[in-house]
């Protein structure tokens, strides 16, 4: 496995957020590979300090190695939502 890992920016009561995550549980129940990609999950607000340190304008945003992979859109549904946490998971996995 990879030593690289996820940074995602969240807010907390966000329901793009909420659905993020929810296609994540997902996603591990259907491939237990995703349940071994670490994710490290920042709230913005109370991490001003390094979301500062990203350039993104919505949440959820998933970064890997500084690299923006996904940042959500309003009215993102969530199968759209699902196939982006994937394509994140992807991403990491093929750093092996």
């Amino acid at each position: 496995m990879s030593s690289k890992k996820v940074l995602a920016f969240y807010l907390e009561g966000c329901p793009y957020c909420k659905q993020a995550r929810e296609a994540l549980k997902e996603l591990i129940a259907e491939d237990a590979r995703y349940s071994e990609v670490k994710i490290d999950w920042v709230e913005e607000n109370q991490n001003s300090e390094i979301s500062a340190q990203y350039d993104y304008y919505r949440v959820p945003t998933m970064f890997i190695d500084g690299e923006k992979i996904y940042e959500a859109h309003p009215g993102e549904k969530f199968d759209e939502c699902k196939a982006n946490v994937k394509r994140v998971l992807e991403a990491l996995l093929k750093y092996d």
